[in-house]
């Protein structure tokens, strides 16, 4: 199957996912994640009709950046671990940040002329692989984003441990959604190529789909 046709496949799961779980026919946002994809790949679904596109590592983006050109309405959002020393970089080649854990971060951020939609990510697991804020740091991450003029936030992101069973991934996603309710916040960044359905059943504005549209990624 060709990019454009796994696109297509993934837009309908997302439009039966929204029609079952009674949401509002295009209210999830689709993030097409083009990490250790070649260009090729990525104006592929941008002529399918994707915008929206996530990479997880700055140095690779700015590489595929620079030839990449302009590509009108395109969005690129980082969902990565975002090291400190990488964040200027990061603000200037990116439209929103998914990865912000720590008021530090923030702060660092925060110094960008340019408008980021920003996330806060929460570590709602126990596996050490796992990035994010513990959920009782989420308040002050949250004050800190708030007073900072150049960043929009719009909600919360996380990553549930990997299981075959979507099932599982419910009770992290229902734990995300209730938390960003406690602090007034309507985005969730949750859901990948596996359980998306389970992710949008629990209120997701974004999924991360990065397999099921560009295929295995090598190692």
């Amino acid at each position: 199957m060709s990019v454009a046709d796994r696109l297509a496949a993934v837009r309908e799961r997302i439009r039966t996912a929204e029609e079952r779980s009674g949401r509002t026919s295009g209210s999830v946002k689709l993030v097409a994640v083009s990490k250790r994809k070649p260009v090729a790949d990525i104006i592929a679904a941008y002529e399918a009709g994707q915008r929206d596109f996530g990479e997880n590592y700055v140095q690779e983006f700015a590489a595929k950046d620079a030839a990449l050109g302009e590509l009108e309405h395109a969005r690129f959002h980082f969902i990565g671990k975002l090291q400190s020393n990488k964040s200027n970089k990061a603000a200037s080649l990116f439209d929103a940040i998914h990865t912000i854990d720590s008021i530090k971060l923030a702060r660092r951020l925060a110094r960008s002329v340019k408008p980021l939609d920003v996330f806060v990510e929460v570590k709602l697991s126990h596996e050490p692989t796992k990035g994010g804020a513990a959920p009782q740091a989420v308040a002050e991450i949250i004050g800190a984003i708030r007073a900072a003029p150049s960043l929009k936030l719009r909600g919360l992101m996380t990553m549930p441990p990997w299981n075959s069973d979507p099932a599982r991934s419910r009770p992290y996603f229902r734990h995300l959604r209730q938390l960003a309710a406690e602090h007034d916040l309507s985005g969730l960044s949750m859901g990948m190529s596996h359980d998306l359905e389970v992710a949008i059943d629990e209120g997701a504005t974004h999924v991360r789909v990065g397999t099921a549209i560009f295929g295995k990624r090598d190692a």
